[in-house]
This record gives C-alpha cells, structure tokens and sequence, in this order.
C-alpha cells in the first residue's frame, strides 16, 4: 500500500512526548485518570510513545508510606486501569509505580499499550544522599529474582534488560532507565543504546535546586549525543510534597545532542511536550560511526542478550503536519548567538589552514583572483587575515581582477574597490585580448564576430583568468588561493581544471555558498575593515551570483544568472546537507524541504522543490565526482561534510545518478 507523502511517519520519523500531569499524592487511581486524559490527547495528536514522571501513580515524594500495603494495592488496580484504557488507544505509555517482588519493592516503570502490559523496568541505580533516600524504600534491579511476573491478568518480562520494539517503524527501538540511571557514569541506556535501543524514555523525579535545570539539559544533549540517540526525560512536578524540596515538572525531549522540545518548569497545569523523532536518520548515524559499534562488541552487548518485546503503533493513514522545526538553512544555525560563533569558528578554521600552507611553504606572497562576486571576497578576506597574523603586509597579497566579454560594471567596480580598501597589491589584468587568440588558434567562430556563446567560449576565459593567476604566481614565488565553495563543487559548477577549480589551496571548499554570504555579513556586522568596506561588502552581498561569461545586452548587472540554472543555493545546499551529511533518500529530502520552505509558507511549491532536487541529484550522483577526484587542498569547516576525494568522500568518476533520480520519480507526488 502506498504511504501518505506529506505525513512523517512514512519517512522514518516517530512521535514522542514527554508528559508531566499534576500529581495527587498518595492518589493512585486519580493518577490514572489523569494520565489516561493525556493519553487520549497523545492518541488524537498521532503520539507513537509518551513518557509519564517517575512514581507518577503513587506520587514521588510518600516517602515511608510506600511501605503501606494498601498504597501497593492501589497502585496495581490502578496499573489495571491504565493498561484497560490502553486499549483504545495507539501510543505506548511509559509510568511509575511502586511494585512488590517476593518480599523486595522496586520503583518501576510500566509500558504499556494496545491493552497489554508490555514489561515493567526497575531502576537500576538508587540516590541515597542529602536529597533522596531510596534505599530506605527500594531495592536496586540487580536483587530482582525473576525474569517474568503475573500481574494485570497476564504474565509480564521484568527486568532492566528489555528493548521494546515498534512493528511497523522498526527502527524505533525504546529502552526505559529511570531517573538517577542517567546520572551513573555508565547508565543504563549505554548498554541498551548499543544494543539497538534509539530511544531512551526516562521517567524522572529530579528535584528543583539552582542549577540543575541546565544541569539535565546538559546530561540529555551529551548522552543522546553519544549514544547517537532520542531521550524522553519527563520530571515530577506540582502536587509532589514539597516538605523539603521543590519540584519543576522539567520535560524534554532530545536527539542527538539537540534539544527538540523543553516545556515551562514550574506548570501550575501540568504540561505536555510532542516532537517527531528522525530515527531512521539515527540509524544512519551509527551505520556510519564505527567506535559506536566497536564499542559494542568490547562490552559484549548484543541485542540478543536483551529481550525484544514487540507492540503495534497504528500508522495516521493521510496527511498530517511534521512536529519539529525543519531548519532552512541546516549550514547556517538560526540562533544569532550560534549563527555568531559558528561563523567565527568557520572563519579560524580557514584562517589556520591558509596560514600552516603558506608557513611550510616559505611563500611571502598569494595570488587571489577577484571578481567581485561572494567566493572571492571570502578568499581575499581569509587572506587579508592570514597575513595580519602571521605579521606580514597585506600589499604582498595579490589580488587580481580579469574582465573579459561578460563582466558587469558593478561587480568590477566592487573588485577595484574592494582591493584599495583592504590595502592589498591590487591588479588588473584585461583578458580579452588572449581570449581572442584562442578564439583564433581554435578556430571558434568568435573570432570572426560571430556571437556563438557556447561552452567553449565560456571555458576560454575561464582558463585565461587561471593561467593568468598561475603564471603571476609563478613570476611572484607565490601561492594561488582558489576561491570555489562546497556549493559548486557538489553540482560541478566549475571547469574542469581550470577557473575556481584549480589553485594551490583553497580555504573555501568545504564552505558552502549559503554559509558564504553570512561569513561575509559576520564582517559587515563587526564593521571589521572599516565604513567604506562594509559598504562594498554589503552591495557584493546582494549582489546576483553570476560566473559572467556570457554577454548581454546591459552592462551594468551580469546577463548570466547561475541559479537560473543549477538552482537556487539556498535549496540546493539544503538539499546537500541531507544528502551528503546523512544520506538520505532523495524523496525524504524533498519531504524535508517542504517541510522547511514549502508548506504553505510561499516560498516554494512542491514542484519546483522535486524540480531542483532532482537537477541536483543529476549533478551530484552522475556528472560532477571526476571534478571532485582532482581538487586542490583545503580545510574542513563543519560536520555537515567536505567532498574531498581525500577524506569525506569517495565515489567513482563515472557513476551513474539512475537509482537516485528514480527513487524520487517513483516515491513523491507529481506536486
């Protein structure tokens, strides 16, 4: 059958949520009926898993009532209920309770669904400090006597080793620890990670003090980071006692060193987070992280060690909205306080690799070619600051412009000013000229006045303009900087062995072209060079990206539009990102892209979304990797990926993009 398109669930996504209801102490069937209130709300909002608080039918904090027979009696009619009520409804719920066991009590977690007790999970781990002291109450997992229990009318697997399996999403794997686990120096959601567990549910009863909010926020992002994996963290909250602590009700839910959702602490009502967990992008993650697994197996963790309990979650047959933000820019962070530091490190990054070639080189001197466009001021700009710290005068640095047939007078007169500003050896090289022997010596019909602009008269002036930067180079003892970003390369927008795809090293080519204009905006902002260059600066930012190679009727803007005709970057590098950093397929980035730029907010409909993924998808798989295989050296910038043949990626010259281009004809709607 075929799944819906515009509906996560049909491209690796499942539901969480993270739900932290008003507690009544020492309340157990109340508990319940609140919770299975949140639960109808997690089943009309299509939820696949939600989690409850630690203890959350008992309430945390009864402290030596737990001891009370009628209280335990209680909490499993209660128990009783919730997996009754369960049955009408689709998510499976993670809660708290106080269970009895051949003379020990051990604080539980309960999953249910479908109207079934699935397994119940002791906490492994119990504080016994000037907080909490669970050891009065509570005996650890490793005292449980049994591996099975009669309880709710059916025969139920106890125990912390249960993995809880989705049949209709089996990448989403749930492992349950509870609370003060996540705090051990190896928790339990380790052991459960490496043997398949994507999402780890923890019921919590973490207390209020200052500090510890950012505490846990912290804990979620570097454990779900290193376990390459979901956490649902839901906390105790208003109704627990407050004789000598406070509780905030703090919920959150992370992915991978993210934080998707965090709800108001201190909720005087109670509060329910919902976010869509990408667990197949998780899968991939470990796919490809090689200590992850190795790790595995030095730990002797299998999956078969564990038991496996399956349960059904019913799949929202038609169209519903995704429940998480899909960045637009994933190179570019949307906070300005990242988005500022992401840019300064980016720029450090370049800067370092520049400066360690022309130190081991023993050069004095860089030849940058300049245009007036964005990838070239990026380069004399890294250049310029290269030279500032190494100590040596930026007249050194040889910046050049090349105008031949199609240059526009704005971006010439940006070039000249730009160099004057910044105080480098500025150049002027007129191209036309050697451009026309060419023409002559190859017999192209230019050069008898014919206006024939095909390739061989673009890629004529792009190999002039290199030549020229080469040989000045050599006349110079001095390096070439390319200026060709992560963008071109990855749809091949280059010549081939010569214009921005050759030079001596170049620090701009795992930056891509969308991150390019805010590295330059970062400058602008800092007003680093001054009034009159950010004013440069800024015009050459909004300035339309063009190679300008061909000619028009106007010379004062460039005739030639490069998104015309690869793409506007700011799909095509959204389109990059999930395709290079994570490999997905093709039709689940056009499910994301519409996520992030469709949608109806008016930016793109969906075909012309499917039209340029698949021109991207063209160029990337099947024409551009032998441009790819020969490409100077150059600095990684970020995870999102490089395409050095040398390092991030590898691939065959004469691939073919087949599999791709059909994978998303035959997986996405015609709009």
């Amino acid at each position: 059958m075929q799944k819906p398109f515009f509906n996560p669930f049909s491209h690796g996504f499942f539901r969480c949520a993270a739900a932290t209801p008003l507690v009544g102490l020492v309340r157990p069937m109340h508990n319940a009926s609140c919770q299975i209130i949140m639960l109808k709300q997690c089943h009309e909002k299509h939820v696949g898993a939600v989690v409850f608080p630690e203890l959350s039918l008992s309430g945390y904090t009864a402290q030596d009532l737990f001891h009370q027979q009628s209280l335990l009696d209680e909490c499993e009619s209660a128990l009783l209920s919730l997996v009754s009520a369960s049955a009408t409804y689709d998510p499976l719920l993670v809660t708290g309770l106080p269970l009895m066991v051949s003379g020990r009590l051990f604080n539980c977690a309960a999953v249910i669904q479908g109207g079934r007790l699935l397994g119940l999970v002791p906490k492994t781990y119990l504080p016994n400090n000037g907080e909490f002291y669970e050891k009065r109450h509570f005996s650890p997992a490793k005292e449980l006597q049994h591996q099975y229990l009669n309880i709710c009318n059916q025969t139920v697997a106890i125990g912390n080793d249960l993995l809880f399996r989705c049949q209709e999403n089996p990448d989403a794997i749930i492992g349950v620890e509870i609370c003060e686990d996540l705090w051990a120096p190896v928790p339990p959601a380790s052991l459960l990670a490496m043997a398949g567990a994507t999402i780890i549910c923890n019921p919590s009863a973490s207390s209020a003090i200052i500090g510890k909010s950012e505490y846990r926020q912290l804990l979620l992002k570097s454990t779900s980071a290193r376990l390459l994996s979901a956490y649902i963290y839901s906390g105790a909250g208003q109704g627990e006692s407050t004789t000598d602590l406070a509780w905030d009700g703090h919920a959150l839910i992370a992915e991978n060193g993210t934080i998707l959702q965090e709800s108001e602490r201190f909720d005087h009502s109670g509060s329910l987070i919902i976010s869509d967990i990408d667990v197949e992008k998780l899968q991939l993650e470990r796919m490809r992280n090689s200590s992850f697994k190795d790790c595995a197996v030095d730990y002797q963790v299998e999956s078969r060690k564990l038991r496996t309990v399956e349960f059904n979650s019913s799949r929202v047959k038609g169209d519903i909205e995704i429940l998480r933000d899909i960045e637009r820019f994933p190179f570019v962070p949307d906070s300005p306080m990242l988005r500022l530091q992401r840019c300064q490190e980016v720029l450090n990054i370049q800067i370092q690799g520049l400066a360690t070639r022309v130190k081991s080189c023993g050069s004095e001197r860089l030849v940058v070619g300049v245009s007036g466009g964005l990838d070239s001021t990026l380069a004399l700009i890294v250049a310029c600051k290269v030279f500032d710290r190494l100590g040596m005068p930026r007249s050194n640095i040889i910046a050049c412009t090349m105008p031949g047939y199609a240059t526009s007078d704005s971006t010439k007169s940006n070039a000249l000013d730009l160099m004057k500003t910044l105080g480098v050896g500025a150049r002027e090289i007129d191209i036309k000229p050697s451009c026309l022997q060419m023409f002559k010596d190859i017999g192209h019909p230019f050069a008898n006045g014919e206006k024939l602009y095909d390739i061989t008269f673009e890629n004529v002036q792009a190999g002039e303009r290199t030549s020229h930067l080469f040989r000045l180079a050599n006349a110079n003892n001095a390096l070439v900087v390319g200026t060709g970003d992560l963008s071109e390369l990855a749809l091949g927008w280059c010549t081939y062995g010569v214009g921005d795809h050759m030079s001596h090293y170049n620090p701009n080519a795992s930056v891509p072209k969308t991150l390019v204009r805010y590295l330059i905006k970062w400058f602008i902002d800092n007003n680093e060079f001054g009034d009159k260059a950010s004013k440069i600066l800024a015009d050459i930012v909004e300035g339309q990206i063009s190679p300008e190679l061909v000619p028009g009727e106007d010379h004062s803007q460039p005739s030639q539009i490069t998104e015309d005709t690869v793409g506007p970057y700011e799909l095509q590098d959204f389109n990059l990102y999930y395709l290079l950093r994570y490999g997905f397929r093709p039709s689940k980035v056009a499910y994301l892209s519409w996520c992030g730029w469709g949608k109806g907010k008016g930016r793109y409909d969906f075909a012309t979304i499917k039209k340029w993924l698949a021109v991207f998808v063209k160029r990337f798989f099947g024409q551009s990797q032998f441009k790819r295989s020969c490409v100077p050296d150059s600095p990684k910038v970020g995870s999102g990926g490089a395409l050095s043949p040398r390092g991030d990626w590898r691939a065959p010259s004469d691939a073919s993009a087949e599999i791709w281009l059909n994978q998303l004809k035959n997986n996405t709607p015609e709009s």
